[in-house]
């Protein structure tokens, strides 16, 4: 750790000697206006170079790190209007969990590499969304693979990777578009996005984005769930060196949450493999709402940006950021539990236990500061880009859950599952305050903390076409103390090291390069119990080291980009359940003996293959074992939160550019997943199916409107998602749409 900060140090010394004749920033440019239609859908769906992968301008060829990176273009040719449904173009990414809306964890959950992670970056800063996330205002969604703690941190980051979505920003001329959507389940959308400069010289410019949804699901089409978004951009050219850009988005949403479904005991000790034959067997309705009227969760989310780009010099710029993020939820938000009717018994018919974890006036704050300086110059005959930084993050979480284990048993053969509604809901939770027990129906999670990292990422550019990077992170969590689910936390420090290292060769110049990488990640766990007495320690940080290597392609000028790679991560130290509970508790004795590996190979092309025709897509296989616990009936298996060895996606577009059917389109792609175990022990293996789900669009374009409608799930496939549950998926669906553009 020593030498490698002595050489960033050094590195560093040698750019302010050497900088030089670097240009100022490039101004901000809406891709889509006043080009030809062929460079827009070639830049949308090929292009992969990114300043923000990085913290620094480095071409995707000459990147040792992996990322996939969907554009905005892609998103409205397939008429995608979240950023949750854009997840089905990334390579290796798997959905866990539909938003729940809940303040603190309620967005969408994936996974990655065999790590579940969910969406907290915009533009490389902290600001998670916890309700369905709208795509009106995101220009690209990033998702880089593998830990990436050394640029972005230990908390938004998992093992497998972040995803950062990059917003639309003001562009120098009037314009913009607004849209209507309307189709299955009651679903109604509007939507607009408008561009203006302020002022004649072009110095303040301003862009809205706003979308306004209301829509029922596949099994409650009646739900008139509710989702709005205002985001408005600013950017104020100081001078040529200074631009300071200020952007807020505000969400808030009515909703009732998806459908989640757990079980308290595998349910292969009900004679079932896998979710399909439960469903065959028990009479369970896979459309069936099991719930009733006026189970809703509001919620709000605010987040604040303000970003200041300045040039110092010709080869030096300073970026200082700002950010608050603020979100909470109230209201219902109930779940189930398959089971026979008296649950720990084991007898009785087989149905629904219903159940409620609900959150009052729960919200989270964040805030952050963060500094960087990008240098970009010579070391003797090398090019040396630079990024150094410094970042700052509170993190305060006043949330509160109600729980209610059951509520009611419904039989599936039977049963009335809308009995379970809104008032039968509050006359429990009365009930419990008539019974003087509410309390202990009460779990708050009550903590703040303090997070201070420094950083630095260093390509060296060694000989043409050989870079070389070095970056390290150091990180302090202090953690002020809390209240965890009634169980008080005393405070703790905690720090660490992340380095990261890498290098990539272009074996042909710009067209096909070799690649390898390490990167390091930990998790501060805190406290664990040591014995029966409910004694607690510190844990020591978890770590996860990954090693990758592969090739990258940029082929046939630009039209085909390709990467493929092999990683392997291993995670230690981490915390295990001994299956001892602690009396009186519902907690159990641990231990700090975990260890797990995650090895796999990705594949992904993105391409324009002939003139109008494009094709985005790739498979990815993973290999999640548990290699070190205390509990014998696990190790060597595939975690429960793993999701599926096998993934694969694809897309293709094909746009006529020429002759008489100019303007038509037609697109067609689809999504693969392997079998998912939500149980996997020695005794008791349940797995979610595999599915393979196809999806199919079309648009018209005629002078300045477009005419589209997409198709979902065409084949009408059941299917289920899970984080250690089952979540039942929409059944086929079809939304038409207008868009005018001006």
């Amino acid at each position: 750790m020593k030498l490698c900060l002595s050489i960033i140090t050094f590195v560093l010394a040698t750019q302010a000697l050497v900088a030089q004749s670097a240009k100022y920033p490039t101004r901000m440019r809406d891709t889509s206006i006043s080009r030809k239609v062929e460079d827009v859908i070639i830049e949308g769906y090929v292009k992969k170079n990114s300043p923000t992968v990085n913290r620094m301008p480095l071409k995707a060829i000459e990147n040792s790190q992996v990322f996939s990176s969907i554009d905005r273009v892609a998103l409205e040719n397939q008429q995608i209007t979240t950023v949750d449904d854009g997840f089905r173009n990334v390579v290796g990414l798997q959905k866990m969990w539909n938003a729940t809306n809940r303040g603190g964890d309620g967005g969408a959950y994936v996974n990655l590499r065999g790590f579940v992670t969910n969406n907290s970056l915009r533009d490389g800063y902290v600001a998670p969304v916890t309700s369905m996330m709208d795509a009106i205002n995101v220009e690209k969604i990033e998702v880089l693979k593998g830990p990436s703690a050394t640029l972005f941190g230990t908390g938004p980051t998992s093992y497998g990777g972040v995803i950062n979505r990059v917003t639309k920003k003001p562009y120098e001329e009037f314009g913009g578009q607004v849209a209507i959507f309307g189709g299955s389940f009651n679903h109604y959308r509007a939507q607009a996005d408008i561009n203006t400069p302020l002022n004649n010289d072009n110095s303040l410019l301003f862009r809205l984005n706003t979308a306004y949804t209301n829509t029922g699901t596949f099994q409650k089409a009646d739900a008139k769930n509710q989702f709005f978004i205002l985001a408005p951009s600013f950017t104020w050219r100081v001078n040529d060196r200074l631009d300071i850009n200020l952007e807020y988005e505000h969400f808030e949403n009515k909703a009732i949450g998806e459908q989640n479904v757990f079980f308290w005991f595998p349910p292969s000790q009900l004679g079932y493999r896998n979710m399909r034959e439960l469903v065959d067997d028990t009479g369970m309705q896979y459309r069936e709402s099991y719930i009733g009227d006026g189970l809703y969760n509001t919620g709000r989310t605010s987040n604040l940006f303000a970003t200041a780009h300045y040039q110092i010099s010709e080869r030096i710029l300073s970026t200082t950021a700002i950010n608050k993020a603020y979100n909470k939820s109230d209201g219902r938000n109930p779940f189930f539990y398959v089971g026979r009717m008296n649950l720990f018994e084991n007898t009785g018919s087989v149905g629904l236990h219903q159940a409620d974890q609900s959150t009052i006036n729960s919200h989270q704050d964040i805030f952050q500061i963060q500094q960087n300086f990008n240098f970009d110059g010579q070391v003797g005959a090398m090019r040396n880009r630079l990024v150094v930084g410094g970042d700052y993050m509170r993190t305060n979480n006043r949330q509160m859950f109600l729980s209610a284990s059951t509520i009611q048993f419904v039989p599936f053969v039977g049963g009335n599952y809308s009995t379970f509604d809104a008032n039968l809901v509050d006359a429990y939770y009365q009930n419990l305050k008539d019974q003087g027990s509410y309390d202990a129906a009460t779990f708050p999670l009550i903590d703040d903390k303090d997070t201070y990292s420094f950083y630095a990422s260093n390509v060296l550019t060694v000989l043409p076409g050989l870079n070389v990077m070095a970056a390290l992170r150091y990180e302090t969590n202090h953690f002020l103390g809390g209240n965890s689910y009634n169980t008080p936390t005393e405070p703790y420090k905690q720090s660490g090291w992340s380095p990261k290292f890498g290098a990539v060769y272009e074996i042909v110049k710009d067209k096909f390069s070799v690649f390898g990488n390490y990167q390091n990640s930990f998790t501060s766990n805190g406290y664990f119990f040591t014995d029966v007495s409910g004694a607690v320690a510190l844990s020591k940080p978890e770590t996860a080291n990954q090693w990758e290597g592969g090739f990258k392609a940029d082929l046939l000028n630009g039209r085909v980009n390709a990467s493929l790679s092999y990683y392997d991560i291993t995670v230690q130290n981490s915390i295990q359940s001994t299956g001892i509970s602690i009396p009186g508790t519902f907690n159990f004795v641990q231990n700090q003996l975990g260890e797990r590996i995650s090895r796999g190979v990705e594949l992904e092309v993105n391409a324009y293959l002939v003139k109008g025709f494009t094709v985005i897509g790739g498979v990815s296989y993973n290999d999640s074992r548990i290699t070190e616990t205390s509990d014998a009936s696990i190790s060597g298996r595939r975690p429960t939160t793993g999701a599926a060895p096998w993934q694969a996606n694809f897309y293709a577009n094909y746009n006529f550019l020429d002759g008489t059917l100019k303007g038509l389109a037609f697109g067609f792609g689809g999504n693969h997943v392997g079998a998912i175990p939500i149980f996997n022990t020695t005794t008791d293996v349940f797995e979610l199916p595999k599915y393979t789900v196809l999806n199919a669009n079309a648009y018209y374009d005629y002078k300045q409107f477009r005419f589209g409608v997409r198709m979902d799930n065409l084949a009408n496939e059941q299917y289920w998602i899970g984080y250690s549950t089952a979540n039942a998926q929409p059944s086929r669906n079809i939304i038409g749409n207008v868009t005018y553009r001006f």
